[in-house]
Order: structure tokens, then C-alpha cells, then sequence
């Protein structure tokens, strides 16, 4: 990990990741922690067969913060990585694999050779996954891992399934799923909602005759031909109006919703209304079945019309066909009326293939899509097709397959979890939700209407259900598998789960709060009626950069290896943490953002430390004494700008001990990486002579100590966030520590650190205040500057501060030397009164917002908004809201901005104004000769460094500089007498003699330019070596 020029961070990375491995550092860690308390983390497991990508790494980079930062507050954290070996992808892997297309295939084959297939491949990227883990920087235990299909494992779940049924939450019966036709299996309703896909459905619209008038037809909509070989009933809803209508164009009479009569007419001329009446009018009519299959089950109840309000008036005719076992809302409303019975006949004649079984003898062995052509075909023939069109809509597809889903009953085992939701509520409103919307709006969404759950499945490599069932259902038992189970809890382990139970942390994807957050939440309220966790970090979902869902298919995202490879894992960490997925919303991933963080975050921290490492041996070379910090015994500096430093990093290690208390990694992250902005461009750039010993050593040595101080705590402070860099600034920064402070502490890797102490006696507020607004007043100044394009090497007369608050005008007043320096200018005006510069409000629209909100009034308002008046302005700023052309104005719709009125001048002086909305300057931007003439020292200055860079000389270097011209006339000439009436600033500035001239014929010229370009002028530069006398 050795120092160089040109720094490779992904390469130091290496490195520090094989130093971790040569000090064994996560286990000497979890060594160090042990007798600590403890801090609990449960990690959900991921499939092993398929890569990790963004979403795996942004959920391990949260978890790896949040367990780090709690070892680092003095916590034992145990974190062993799990492996899910069961269930549908696994299975898919294999039926692809040997060609499998259902159940029957796989009884050929044998359920063990079966399964032995599965096991096979269940661990076949972990190696990548361990690979791609531990190059991010996760410490995380593989070696003590836990996989799914572990007996002990299984038999655990065994207990969990025991107590469940011995409480009476477990019950077997038949709902209507997604189901999977590739797979041969249901999924839950969180797989289903994965895959939607739009895509183009027959729809057609079909008559039913009623048995009381047979000319007289229902007719109902649908976009599942398929499902109508099994239709039992017809639904309509009994608030809405339904009317009986004469097709003019071919006399046939219907009833459907009156609403819905756009459906199958284009005109109101083309249809006849011959009655109109609610749709409970239409209660318990009965009609003809549409085809012979299920006809007998007429003696039972079938073929009927009912009402349910879920039939809606935005779609379909108002009539929904009904198929029992293929709809959710057809099988309630079926069980219902009594059109179907639980134990019953149940008709679904289509197997787990999604074909027709011979109970539809027309259609048998066709697949349900395939079907539908033929279908139509008969209903045509029929005579019951009305209409026929296409559909364009979402639907979902199998997340695995990729195919499309259909809706069907299966026998299923379930809980109950409909009878504990009010349980499952309360604890929920016990836990800790980040963020907090996640928690009140989706989650507690999804409890409320929680439905029962079924956790059965029609596979064959997952954890069997111990229970011995006869076939007519009407004999149970549960297996006693669990004295195999005396290894873990309830048994020896059972002092150890309790004390840690429930779980101090977790964190996943917003998509499972529909798996995994909800099914932990169930099982521990229904086992021990307390939450499964106290704090819940949820994560956004990290999408492409085109806004769409990352494809290996589309190639529309980086690939992450590469990533790694060209910025490394902590500008990637860094990247994805300071994102808007931290707060549950989405990110649009974008290489360049990575790349972003490597030049505003992690080479300023570079140049930062590589500054105090080249000083701190200067100061050592010119004191011939060597440089140490003792934290324990270091108390600050008397230095005002060393004080603000001190302050804000104080400031900021209370802010991020506080907010990661709270789990807010949102708020965190921010001020972190804004930190090295202050740090560089603030405190160093205002420092670099003191710290550089161009002022006294006393001075100077009171900066590096100040310089060090921070570094070594923000770099602590920052461990859990980048694991890789800390290291390696804590390995260049370590050997000045002072023995005595670090005696008791393992020092040899940053991890083995605690987060630093609070130190509240350098916390200063009000020089903290008061630089934060000099600040303001400098970055305010520099878009004036920007905006007149009057560079900064260019003095200007005076600067005006005008605020309202004393405290303002006289904290600006303390650091009055930095902003005219900075600034360069002359002069520091304060005032209180705007007026008196001729300073007014100006309110603008905001187009965008207000424009689509007013719509055609927009153009009238926006006049009035123009013409308001400096108090209407201040009004509007004070409470927020103001009417304007007969309509209410909101602050966000209207853009305020001070002008200088042209007419005003105090001295004929053109002043140019800018405000952050808080404080106003205004500067004069009209420099006189003098000032127009050190603005051209200046660039003299900046062409002799340019000059001596690109020769390669450094500030240790002998040379002089000759400068004239080989182009004389009356303007370069005049120019060279500038630049010798400037001559002792520029020898100032580079610290080289300068002279008027050319050099000799045998002078060592290193470097030379005829042409330089300074505004309009031309000169020669040359650098010679050695000091010319």
C-alpha cells in the first residue's frame, strides 16, 4: 500500500484486501468484540444461481454500513451469509436443463434422480457470489454459512410449522393463484406482481339466452376465451343501471350495462333502448349454459346471474362472464351464492401444463392460449359471439419463465393469517421503519388486507410439510420430526435465540415487503406475538439509466465487474448509498456518477492527506524533530480558522452518531461527502501557507496538528462507509500516532478502531455560524464575477453585504480579510438597507409548474406576477402564498430574484446584485486602471506556473524567468511596462527572479514560449536554470 503519483484506486484496493486477509481482520474483529454486547442482523438469502447484481450490492453495501458502524460503537455483530437451495428457480434450471415439461416427465425420471439434479447445481455461482462480495468490502462470514436444504435447517422450519398447527393457523383448501403453466407450480401473489408485460388479448363479447325468454341474451366481455368452457355463473352489479336494447342492426335484444354501451356501439343511432332498470332487477335469473361440459351442475345452482360490487363501470360490457376456479372474486362470489361448495365439484379442466384435460373433450390437450382461436371458431359457429376484437393490456408473466400466467384453483395448505391481522398490525407499529412512508403507507396497505397465506407449493426440491394425509382429506398428522432438531432452538440454543431475538436490524428491497419483510412479520406474530425486528432499513430499486428495469438481454446497464475493475468498490458503495434508494425511491443508474465520486469525494481526500504527508516531513526536515499526534492530549489551536475546522468536524462526528442511531443513512451520507469540499477547498485552500511553514513554525505546526486531527477522525468516521480508503490513509497516518495514546488499542487496521469520541469542547457554533456565512457571501460574490465574466486575478472596488440581522453584518465582519481576498476586492461595505442601493424584488413565473397548472389564465397571471410590487414580493416570501390576477400563488411557482435598478446609482457606480434568497451583495464591477493593471500581473503569473509545470520543474527548483516580446509595438510595449512596475509581486507569487530581457545564448534555457496570449497582448517567457545575479 505504498504512496504513489499516480494513484489507482481500484489496484490499492487489492491490496488492502489482501492485507485483511494476511491479518485474518474480520475474525480478529469479531475476536476483539466478543465479550461486547450483542447487536443482532439477520441477512436474507439469495438464490446461487445467478449473479449478484446492482440490487444484491446496494441491499450488502447497506448491511455491511449499518453492522460495521455497529461494531465500531462497541457491538459483537455475527454476520453469516445463507444460501435459498430451494424452490421454482432452481427447479426451472433443471427442467430446462433435462427438458422437463411436467409432472410426468419427472415421475419417469424418479423424484430422487430428480432432486439430485437440483442439488447439483443449487451452489453453482457461490463461488462468484463470495468472489463479488468480498471484493466490495462486505465482511461477512462464508465459512459458517447456512444453506436452506440443510436437514437441521428444514427441521427447524418443521418446528415453526408444529407450533402454527397446533395453534389451529393451519388449514388445507383450494384458492385461486397465479400459476405458472412453464413451471407446473402457483406463486404467491409478491412473485406474480414481478413480470407485468403489456401485451394483445382476444376480446370478445358472448351472449347467454335467459331461460325465462330465450330471444332475450346477457352479454358479457372477456379477454380469457379459455376460461369459458368452465363458466357457472354471471355477475352484474346491483347499484348500477342495465338496460334491455334492440341491435338495429340485426334485432337481436341484450341487457348490459347502460354505462357500457360504447362497448359494442359506436352510436347511439344504432341501438334501441326498450327498458332500463337496476342490476338487482336481475338477481337469480337464470340462463342457458354456454357449452355442455359442466350442464348437470344446473340442478345444483349453476348457470345463474347474481350481483357483487366488483363489477366496475369502466370496462366489458357490466356483465362479467363467471369461471369459479379461475378468478379470485369469481370464486368468492361463486362460494358466496352457493353456485360452488367447499368440498364440491370442483371445475377446472385444465392440468398443470395449462391444458385441457378430457373433461372438455373439444379442446383436449390444447394449451389454454392456443386454445382461444378455436374457441371463438365455436362460438361462431354457435351463434353466441356478438363481437370480437383485439385488447391491448398489462399482464403478468412468470418471473422465471417469462411465460404468461393463468389464474387457477389449486389445493393448497395455508395459515391463517386473516384471523391475526390486527395482530400483525400492532407489531408492526412497534418496529422501526427507514423510511418511515414504507412503513405507514405500503406495508401497513398490505397487512390490512392481508389475505390467508399459502406456503404449499406443487414441487419437488424444497422442505417437505410433515403431514401423513389420506386422500379424501379426512385423516391428518403431523409428523414428530424434531428431536433431530436438538441443536439449535427450541432446544441448547434456546437462552441464546431468545436474548437476541428479535433482531436488532435487517434491510432489503421495497419488493419484499410483499416477501420477505411480511413473511418474518407472520411467523413471529403468529409463534411469539412480537416483530421479528426493531429497526428495518428498505432500499429503492436501482434501474437502468433509460429508466427501465436492467436487462442482460437489452445490455442496458454496466456490468458491475467492470465497474469495480475501472473505480473500485468504495466509489461504487459511495454512488449507490448517495442516491435517492436510500430513501426508498429509484435510482437511475449512470457510470459517469461513480466516476463523479472519484473526482469530488475521493481525490480530494487524496490531495488532503498527500498535503499534510508532504508537510509533515517538511516540518520534521526543518525542525529536525519528528511530528506526533496524541489524541488524548490534543485540545484544539487558538488559530481561528484551525478552531472552524475543528468545530465543524466535531459538529458533523455528533450529527452522523445521531443519525445513524436512527438508521437515516439518507441524511448521513450527504454531509459526508460534502465534508471534503470544506475540507479542501475551505480549510486548505485558506491554510496552504501555514500549513506549508511560510509563516512561522509554530503556526504551522498547529495546522498540521489541526490538518492531522481531522483527517484521522473523518477517516474513522467514514470506515463502514468506503472500508478500502480508510485503510489505506489509516495505514499512511498511523505511525504518527503517539505511543502512549494507542498503547491499549490494536491499531493495525482501521476496523479495529472505535468511532472517534465526542470531543463537545471544540464544537464552536458561532464560528461555525459565522464561516458558513462567509461562505455564502464568497459564493455569491463568485457568480457575479461569473456572470460579468470578470475573472478572479482582476481586483474590483468594493463589495456591499446588505441583511436585516446585526448578528449577520457582524459575523460577515469578523472574516472580512478571507472574502476580500478571495474575492479580491478592495473594499467590504455593510448595510442593512437595500433600498438606499436601489435594490428591488423581481418575481418571475415559474412556467413549468405554474403553466400547467393555470393552463389558459397562465399568460394573464404571469403579467400580474411581473408587475408585483416589493412588498407584495415580501408578503408573498413571509407567508408563503399570495393572490395574483384572481389566483392563489405558491412560493415554489414563482422565482425571486434582487435587481439593481439602472436609473439608481450612488457615485455613477453600476453595481451588479445576486442573493441566495437570505443575504444580498452587490458588487461594483467597474475596476479602475490600477486594478485592470495587477489583473494583468496576475496572468503573468498563471502563464509562468503553466509554464513551469509543463517543464516539469518543481517549487524547489532554482530558475529565472525573462519575459519581453518579438513583436514590438505601442501595446506589448506598454505591457512590459506593466509587468515591470509589477515586478516585486510576480517574484512574490512564484518565488523565482523575474527579468526584463531575453536569456543569453549560453544560458540552460529549460522552457520557452514566443507567444504567449494575455488579452490583447503578446510576450516571450523563458525559464532558465539557476538564479541570474
Amino acid at each position: 500500500m505504498a504512496d504513489s503519483e499516480h494513484f489507482n484506486f481500484p489496484s490499492e484496493e487489492e491490496k488492502v484486501l489482501n492485507f485483511w486477509k494476511q491479518i485474518d481482520a474480520f475474525q480478529s474483529c469479531l475476536r476483539q468484540s466478543k465479550d461486547k454486547p450483542r447487536y443482532t442482523f439477520y441477512d436474507g438469502p439469495p438464490f446461487a444461481t445467478g449473479l449478484p447484481h446492482y440490487g444484491h450490492i446496494l441491499a450488502g453495501t447497506i448491511k455491511d454500513i449499518v453492522t460495521r458502524f455497529a461494531h465500531q460503537n462497541g457491538y459483537h455483530v455475527i454476520r453469516r451469509f445463507g444460501w435459498d437451495c430451494h424452490g421454482l428457480p432452481i427447479e426451472y434450471e433443471i427442467d430446462k436443463q433435462l427438458g422437463i415439461k411436467g409432472p410426468d416427465d419427472v415421475a419417469k425420471l424418479g423424484i430422487k434422480a430428480y432432486n439430485d439434479e437440483c442439488r447439483k447445481i443449487v451452489m453453482r455461482y457461490a463461488g462468484e457470489w463470495q468472489t463479488v462480495v468480498n471484493r466490495l468490502g462486505r465482511w461477512i462470514d462464508f465459512e459458517h454459512d447456512y444453506k436452506t436444504l440443510y436437514p437441521w435447517y428444514m427441521e427447524s422450519i418443521w418446528w415453526v410449522f408444529k407450533q402454527l398447527h397446533s395453534k389451529g393457523l393451519v388449514y388445507h383448501g383450494y384458492k385461486v393463484m397465479p400459476f405458472s403453466t412453464a413451471c407446473n407450480t402457483p406463486l404467491s401473489n409478491f412473485e406474480s406482481g414481478q413480470n407485468y408485460k403489456d401485451v394483445n388479448d382476444p376480446a370478445v363479447i358472448v351472449s347467454f339466452p335467459l331461460d325465462e325468454d330465450p330471444n332475450v341474451r346477457m352479454i358479457a366481455w372477456t379477454t380469457t376465451p379459455w376460461t369459458l368452457p368452465s363458466n357457472l355463473a354471471l355477475c352484474v352489479n346491483a347499484k348500477y343501471d342495465y338496460v334491455k336494447i334492440r341491435d338495429n342492426a340485426n334485432d337481436n335484444v341484450y341487457i348490459m350495462m347502460e354505462a357500457r354501451l360504447s362497448t359494442l356501439f359506436k352510436t347511439d343511432k344504432e341501438y334501441t333502448v326498450l327498458e332500463k332498470f337496476t342490476g338487482d332487477t336481475l338477481q337469480g335469473k337464470t340462463y342457458k349454459p354456454l357449452f355442455p361440459y359442466f350442464e348437470s351442475l344446473k340442478e345444483q345452482g349453476a348457470f345463474v346471474i347474481y350481483c357483487d360490487d366488483y363489477v366496475t363501470d369502466d370496462s366489458g360490457t357490466g356483465v362479467v362472464h363467471q369461471a369459479p376456479f379461475f378468478g379470485e372474486d369469481d370464486y368468492r362470489a361463486a362460494l358466496n351464492y352457493g353456485v360452488i361448495k367447499k368440498g364440491g365439484k370442483v371445475v377446472c379442466p385444465i392440468d398443470p401444463s395449462g391444458k385441457f384435460t378430457e373433461e372438455v373433450p373439444d379442446f383436449v390437450g390444447l394449451y389454454v392460449k392456443d386454445a382461444d382461436k378455436l374457441i371463438i371458431k365455436k362460438l361462431k359457429e354457435m351463434s353466441r359471439l356478438v363481437h370480437q376484437s383485439v385488447c391491448k393490456h398489462s399482464y403478468p408473466f412468470c418471473w422465471r419463465s417469462d411465460t404468461p400466467l393463468i389464474y387457477k384453483a389449486v389445493p393448497s395448505w395455508f395459515i391463517r393469517v386473516e384471523d391475526i391481522v390486527d395482530d400483525l398490525l400492532k407489531n408492526n407499529a412497534k418496529c422501526y421503519w427507514v423510511p418511515e412512508f414504507v412503513k405507514e403507507k405500503r406495508f401497513y396497505n398490505w397487512l390490512k388486507s392481508a389475505r390467508d397465506w399459502n406456503f404449499s407449493r406443487n414441487r419437488y426440491w424444497g422442505t417437505p410439510i410433515p403431514l401423513w394425509v389420506s386422500e379424501d382429506m379426512e385423516e391428518v398428522k403431523l409428523s414428530t420430526l424434531m428431536p433431530y432438531a436438538q441443536n439449535h432452538y427450541p432446544f441448547e440454543n434456546k437462552d441464546t435465540f431468545e436474548s437476541c431475538f428479535p433482531a436488532d436490524f435487517i434491510a432489503e428491497g421495497i419488493d419484499q415487503t410483499r416477501g420477505w419483510f411480511y413473511t418474518l412479520l407472520v411467523l413471529s406474530v403468529a409463534l411469539f406475538d412480537k416483530p421479528p425486528y426493531k429497526n428495518l432499513i428498505v432500499n429503492g430499486l436501482v434501474l437502468a439509466a433509460d429508466g427501465r428495469k436492467m436487462s442482460k438481454r437489452l445490455k442496458n446497464y454496466p456490468n458491475p465487474d467492470l465497474i469495480i475493475s475501472n473505480y473500485g468498490a468504495d466509489a461504487l458503495r459511495l454512488y449507490l448509498i448517495n442516491s435517492p434508494v436510500v430513501r426508498g425511491e429509484t435510482l437511475k443508474f449512470q457510470e459517469r456518477g461513480v466516476k463523479e465520486i472519484i473526482k469530488d469525494v475521493f481525490l480530494p481526500w487524496l490531495n488532503a492527506y498527500r498535503f499534510l504527508n508532504q508537510n509533515i516531513k517538511q516540518w520534521e526536515q526543518t525542525n529536525n524533530s519528528k511530528f506526533v499526534f496524541n489524541e488524548n492530549t490534543f485540545n484544539g489551536s487558538d488559530n481561528s480558522k484551525d478552531k472552524w475546522i475543528l468545530s465543524f468536524t466535531q459538529s458533523l462526528n455528533q450529527f452522523v452518531r445521531k443519525e445513524m442511531g436512527a438508521y437515516r443513512l439518507y441524511t448521513v451520507i450527504p454531509r459526508l461527502v460534502r465534508y471534503f469540499d470544506q475540507l479542501t477547498n475551505w480549510y486548505i485552500r485558506f491554510n496552504r501557507k501555514r500549513i506549508k511553514g511560510e509563516t512561522d513554525q509554530n503556526s504551522c505546526h498547529a495546522a498540521l496538528q489541526t490538518l492531522y486531527s481531522v483527517l484521522h477522525t473523518i477517516n474513522r468516521l467514514m470506515a463502514s462507509f468506503t472500508p478500502f480508503f480508510t485503510e489505506y490513509i489509516h495505514q499512511h497516518l498511523r505511525h504518527w500516532l503517539a505511543v502512549e495514546s494507542v498503547k491499549d488499542i490494536n491499531t493495525d487496521s482501521v476496523h479495529f478502531l472505535m468511532i472517534p469520541d465526542l470531543k463537545e469542547s471544540l464544537i464552536d457554533h458561532d464560528i461555525e455560524r459565522s464561516v458558513a456565512r462567509m461562505q455564502s457571501v464568497i459564493e455569491l460574490g463568485r457568480v457575479v464575477r461569473d456572470r460579468k465574466a470578470l475573472p478572479i486575478k482582476y481586483p474590483l472596488p468594493e463589495l456591499v453585504v446588505i441583511h436585516k440581522d446585526q448578528q449577520y453584518l457582524d459575523d460577515v465582519t469578523s472574516l472580512q480579510d478571507y472574502i476580500l481576498e478571495e474575492l479580491n476586492i478592495r473594499e467590504l461595505v455593510l448595510s442593512s438597507e437595500k433600498e438606499k442601493y436601489g435594490i428591488r424584488l423581481r418575481a418571475e413565473p415559474d412556467n413549468q409548474t405554474l403553466g400547467k397548472r393555470l393552463k389558459g389564465s397562465f399568460k394573464t397571471v404571469s403579467a400580474a406576477i411581473r408587475e408585483l410590487k416589493d412588498e407584495d414580493i415580501a408578503e408573498l416570501q413571509k407567508t408563503g402564498e399570495l393572490s395574483v390576477g384572481g389566483h392563489v400563488v405558491t412560493k415554489d411557482e414563482i422565482k425571486i430574484s434582487y435587481t439593481v435598478d439602472k436609473e439608481h446609482k450612488i457615485n455613477e457606480t453600476a453595481y451588479e446584485a445576486h442573493s441566495d434568497n437570505d443575504v444580498l451583495v452587490l458588487i461594483n464591477v467597474t475596476p479602475d486602471e490600477a486594478m485592470l493593471n495587477e489583473g494583468l500581473a496576475r496572468e503573468v503569473v498563471n502563464r509562468v506556473q503553466k509554464l513551469r509545470k509543463k517543464a516539469g520543474l518543481q517549487p524547489s527548483n532554482e530558475v529565472t524567468v525573462y519575459y519581453g516580446t518579438c513583436n514590438a509595438n505601442e501595446e506589448n510595449d506598454g505591457f512590459l511596462k506593466i509587468i515591470t512596475e509589477y515586478n516585486d509581486y510576480i517574484e512574490n507569487a512564484i518565488k523565482q527572479p523575474i527579468m526584463a530581457g531575453s536569456a543569453k545564448s549560453d544560458d540552460n534555457i529549460i522552457i520557452q514560449d514566443a507567444a504567449v496570449k494575455i488579452k490583447n497582448y503578446t510576450i516571450q517567457l523563458q525559464i532558465v536554470k539557476g538564479h541570474t545575479k
